[in-house]
């Protein structure tokens, strides 16, 4: 049990209604779960209201209401408090029922488009490296000392997060790494946390279906960063041209990271072949087994990072050459026949450009590049044709096919896709429905040395068809395909 006036503490209190000395069990944000002597936070939601379920939760048990506007029926054996923001008090609240775990971490927290998970990935490979315990939130896996919990969210609820923090201080932990998404920067899911490093990687069209504008994308990725006390440090890729956006209004220390110029942390690629890079950051050269000039990007902030917490510039970089590819990020594996098939996650128009560009300063262009791609259903629309286009103009063969589809008819998605493909290109894309079939079609048309790219789904190991989520690995699916084939 805890008391009322300890879960309060430092939170916006507009009324109290009833006493506030009471003691009560839980916090909960859906009233579903509520039990007797609990606590239940009204949140005012995108698709719902909590205020509308005030009385469900007293009926099964609530003692304490926390909401933004007061019931026109009050009881009085249960106490009301009245606040501006719920959201933003349940995360105060819940960093006060489990004793402020993130104040006892290193936490830092990676946001943009693309590559926040394999950066707080290899973050959390890095510093486990080096020696210390730690904690990962990411959309693939939650780690806490290297026992994996399930995940459903890029970022979890608030409670969530702050009992995983808990039991992380518990178990020894020194820092966590975790994923920042616009939704749950928006949504308050951050709020109360105490991040010592927040660090920007980038941002292009993504979300727009959430977030209606590219303007109110970046406010809420800004928004992060205008949150963080004079305490914390602000990393941010100044190479993306919202890169010094995000660090207008911020308090934290400045610092930023670049490939093309100048910056606190400098990096540059040297070499570049299927199976690593050559780098050079601040004038130290290192060999990496992962691929492409993001990865370079991403290794560069986790380098970044890692000075910036202090510890030895030498010890980094060679810990960083022994960390491999993060599973669905640029997987490359070649079949028997000397196909090469790389599955990876771009599932953004910048994302699948960037991963066709780096095949492309790899490649020799003897060999034929087939790309398969799809787009999530219940999603931003305005990115289908844009993926479609530069499927088929990087490649000499673009299949069309199904991701996950969700509550949308799969062909119609293809038909939007389809319709960004130029005149010229027409002749050199198919539509596959089947997402199975689009992979087997492609391994018959490959020849030795040829590539196949597999974009999307990258780590997924679903689809999601109807509300349903059938098993289905684009990895699994190749290598039992190309095992078939004798390919």
């Amino acid at each position: 049990m805890r008391n009322l006036v300890d879960l309060l503490f430092k939170v916006s209190i507009l009324e109290i209604i009833g006493k506030n000395t009471v003691d009560v069990n839980e916090i909960q944000f859906d009233s579903r779960k509520v039990k007797a002597a609990d606590v239940f936070v009204a949140l005012n939601g995108a698709a719902q209201d909590g205020h509308a379920y005030i009385d469900k939760a007293i009926e099964l048990g609530a003692q304490v209401v926390v909401c933004e506007i007061a019931p026109e029926l009050i009881r009085q054996d249960v106490t009301y408090v009245v606040v501006e923001n719920t959201s933003i008090t349940l995360g105060v609240m819940a960093a006060n029922y489990y004793d402020n775990p993130t104040k006892d971490l290193t936490l830092v927290g990676i946001t943009g488009t693309n590559g926040k998970t394999t950066t707080v990935t290899l973050l959390y490979e890095l510093f486990t490296e080096l020696g210390y315990p730690c904690a990962l939130i990411s959309t693939i896996k939650i780690i806490v000392n290297q026992e994996v919990i399930p995940t459903t969210h890029t970022t979890p609820d608030i409670l969530t997060l702050n009992r995983i923090f808990r039991e992380a201080v518990d178990r020894g932990c020194e820092y966590a790494f975790m994923e920042v998404s616009s939704h749950g920067i928006h949504q308050h899911r951050i709020a109360g946390l105490n991040f010592k490093v927040a660090a920007f990687s980038n941002i292009t069209h993504d979300h727009l279906d959430y977030h209606s504008t590219f303007a109110n994308y970046i406010a809420a990725k800004k928004q992060f960063f205008d949150d963080l006390p004079k305490s914390a440090i602000a990393l941010t890729n100044i190479d993306d041209k919202n890169g010094l956006v995000m660090l207008q209004n911020t308090k934290a220390t400045k610092k930023t990271y670049a490939l093309k110029q100048l910056a606190d942390y400098k990096g540059k690629i040297l070499d570049h072949q299927f199976d690593g890079m050559q780098l050079v950051f601040n004038q130290k050269e290192f060999w990496t087994s992962l691929i492409g000039q993001f990865n370079a990007y991403n290794l560069l902030a986790v380098f970044s990072i890692a000075q910036i917490l202090g510890h030895d510039e030498l010890q980094v970089l060679t810990a960083l050459s022994k960390l491999g590819n993060v599973d669905g990020r640029f997987q490359t594996f070649k079949t028997a026949s000397g196909i090469v098939i790389i599955i990876d996650y771009a599932h953004t128009p910048d994302a699948l450009e960037n991963v066709l560009k780096t095949i492309d300063s790899i490649r020799t262009n003897n060999e034929k590049l087939i790309t398969i791609v799809g787009c999530g259903g219940d999603r931003d629309k305005t990115k289908r044709p844009e993926m479609a286009a530069i499927a088929s103009e990087r490649s000499q063969m673009a299949i069309f096919t199904s991701d996950n589809p969700r509550t949308e008819n799969p062909d119609q998605i293809l038909s939007d896709m389809e319709a960004g493909v130029k005149a010229a290109y027409y002749n050199r894309t198919l539509k596959i429905t089947n997402r199975k079939d689009a992979i087997k079609t492609a391994l018959n048309m490959a020849q030795p040395q040829d590539i196949i790219l597999i974009a999307g789904k990258g780590h997924e190991t679903y689809q999601e068809i109807q509300g349903v989520k059938h098993h289905f690995s684009d990895l699994e699916i190749a290598v039992e395909l190309s095992n078939l084939l004798n390919k």
